[in-house]
């Protein structure tokens, strides 16, 4: 593998890690997950953030390794460290799953990584935080809203139903039921049930 890499590196002149991260991609995308995986794996150990991110999927999905969330969610968190903005989702999202509440210091973590990655323009972590504002134990809805609405903007049609809800029920803003039946329907357009039931209604 190492030598392949190299060969690619000689080609296009790019670094080991960039070259070994380009054959796990291919290799994954051939059907060959566990060459896929050690692709990754020598990439990752150089310290590149988009195989940190990869080696996570590997371990989070158990493609050409075993099944892992504890190693998933450490290489997401070393790719996460190095401003991988998908890579700061998923990591966040394991924190969230599998933290108590009790541990505000790790569920802060989770929330600074949250907002990085929807700052970034990843539509899963904008909508996440969205509906997280939304549902926390004090609910900070103009928060989640602005959240919801990034996401819904950039075509996430289970967001832009929340903001319908939003504007149904006044959470974070006027009550609108005009506003309401526009997200809806926009929502709807896209395929969303709940939405097309909640117009029905």
């Amino acid at each position: 593998l190492e030598e392949a890499a190299f060969q690619l590196q000689q080609i296009f002149r790019i670094d080991i890690s960039i070259a070994l991260n380009i054959l796990g991609i291919e290799s994954m995308r051939a059907g060959h997950e566990r060459i896929a995986y050690a692709c990754f794996k020598l990439a990752a150990d150089r310290g590149y953030s988009k195989a940190q991110f990869n080696v996570g999927l590997c371990y989070e999905h158990g493609r050409g390794t075993e099944k892992d969330l504890e190693k998933a969610a450490f290489y997401y968190y070393q790719a996460a460290s190095s401003c991988h903005p998908m890579a700061q989702y998923r990591y966040a999202r394991c924190l969230l799953r599998h933290t108590p509440e009790s541990q505000r210091d790790r569920h802060q973590k989770a929330v600074t990584f949250l907002e990085q990655a929807a700052m970034a323009g990843i539509t899963e972590a904008q909508a996440y935080l969205g509906v997280f504002y939304m549902r926390e134990p004090q609910p900070k809805e103009k928060r989640g809203l602005k959240y919801l609405l990034l996401a819904a903007k950039n075509g996430d049609a289970q967001s832009r139903y929340h903001v319908g809800v939003c504007y149904e029920k006044g959470l974070g803003v006027q009550q609108n039921l005009a506003e309401a039946m526009k997200h809806y329907r926009q929502s709807a357009a896209a395929g969303n049930r709940s939405a097309q039931e909640r117009l029905r209604v």
